[in-house]
């Protein structure tokens, strides 16, 4: 049998088939939003150990090479569910997270709050701002594996206001406890960071969770700067592609409206100024030649930050819909190597309580591929007292800091920013 993390990153590859008799009922539905990464269906593996009780993986169903996997699922919520790997007939007892109850639940402007935000593993995702605007040139700059443009404004709510988003986040936390939420958006000149203050300040104020910011790169870095101020916790770049000509033919707006240098730049000049392992830097694994993304593995690492690798996916919709899934064996080897790249470097992964990425292999997933040398165990007895140590400050980092909002621990008595739409924020 695979253990979870090679499961994990062969249904990346191979995807899932659904037995003709499965039921789906009251599961977490596929949804299609933000650039597509999350079109699969979320499943957790058991971790079967002391390093893992638990993985998270959204697999995906519905692009074209799942329909050829070997992979299939079975049963029911009620019964349990399984995936049958039918080239030898092992079973794997998985399960189906439960669609959280306020999914479909309003927020105080009526917009259903799975149109604001969702879950992928454990953590919240909300894209905050306008359509990337790479999709408004003509021809279209957008990278060619993304689907933001047919999806923000469609399954998901184009205009998120501050208010809508503070409502989410606080059901999130108060029911799915979520720890942790992910602001995210596309190019929008040199405005991406002040229009995301306002969200920042809200969350951080009014319902207190750890909070991750992912934008284009700005090329005035005292921006970052008052985003750590505000509180930030966690800053990633998706550089998506270490060799440049890669860059260019898959990445086109980027390449021409920023420029791959600044990406590496913004990342250096924020792992000086943040924790190390508070700053990312995202790779897709599967497109360029091997030998670039573990360059790009052992760069991001070197700085500091810790390397979050995408398995690529031909999502539906997107540029490269046709192109071949990655194959297993090279996706092992870039995953541990993920691994091996946080070791030598103390990258303390795996230290923040409860955050699980459905989307990527996490690093920490990742130990369950490495050699139990003397560096393996010497490197996971840092990482166990990195979470003991760190515990307190994640806890005080969670805190709300002003008016508390309804059933979220924390807070005191002054009140939040006013509620106002993205049109006001612009």
């Amino acid at each position: 049998m695979l253990n979870a993390c090679e499961l994990e990153i062969d249904l990346f590859c191979r995807g899932l088939r659904l037995a003709p008799d499965v039921s789906l009922d009251g599961v977490r539905g596929v949804s299609r939003t933000r650039a597509g990464l999350g079109s699969g269906l979320e499943v957790v593996l058991p971790g079967r150990s002391w390093m893992k009780d638990q993985i998270w993986v959204n697999v995906p169903i519905e692009e074209h090479f799942a329909a050829s996997s070997p992979y299939v699922l079975r049963g029911s919520l009620a019964a349990g569910h399984t995936i049958e790997d039918e080239r030898d007939h092992t079973r794997y007892d998985v399960a189906l997270p439960r669609e959280p109850a306020w999914y479909s639940r309003p927020t105080s402007r009526g917009i259903p709050m799975s149109r604001v935000g969702v879950m992928q593993g454990t953590y919240l995702g909300i894209y905050v701002n306008m359509v990337c605007t790479f999709w408004n040139y003509k021809p279209a700059l957008n990278c060619r594996f993304c689907t933001t443009g047919q999806n923000v404004g469609a399954a998901e709510s184009e205009d998120k206001a501050i208010e809508d988003v503070v409502e989410t986040c606080a059901a999130a936390r108060r029911e799915s406890g979520a720890t942790f939420v992910h602001l995210n958006g596309g190019f929008q000149g040199t405005r991406g960071i002040e229009f995301t203050e306002p969200y920042v300040r809200a969350i951080k104020e009014r319902v207190g969770m750890l909070l991750g910011v992912q934008l284009a790169p700005e090329r005035n870095f005292t921006q970052y700067d008052r985003l750590i101020d505000l509180g930030v916790d966690h800053l990633s770049f998706c550089v998506e592609l270490m060799d440049p000509e890669w860059f260019k033919r898959i990445c086109p707006g980027k390449d021409r409206m920023l420029g791959q240098q600044l990406f590496f730049d913004a990342m250096e000049y924020c792992a000086r100024r943040m924790p190390r392992g508070a700053v990312s830097g995202e790779i897709i694994a599967g497109i360029e030649p091997l030998e670039d993304t573990i360059a790009a593995i052992d760069y991001i690492a070197g700085l500091g930050a810790f390397p979050t690798v995408c398995v690529f996916r031909p999502t539906l919709g997107a540029d490269m819909e046709s192109w071949p899934p990655p194959k297993y064996d090279e996706m092992r080897a870039v995953m541990l190597r993920v691994y091996e790249a946080c070791r030598k470097n103390w990258i303390p992964i795996g230290a923040a309580p409860n955050i699980e990425v459905s989307l990527v292999v996490n690093p920490d997933d990742a130990a369950l591929l490495a050699p139990r040398d003397r560096a393996f165990w010497a490197y996971e007895a840092y990482r166990r007292s990195a979470r003991v140590v760190a515990a307190p400050l994640f806890a005080w980092r969670r805190r709300a800091r002003a008016r508390r909002i309804p059933g979220v621990a924390g807070g005191g008595a002054t009140a939040g920013p006013a509620s106002r739409g993205n049109s006001a924020a612009a």
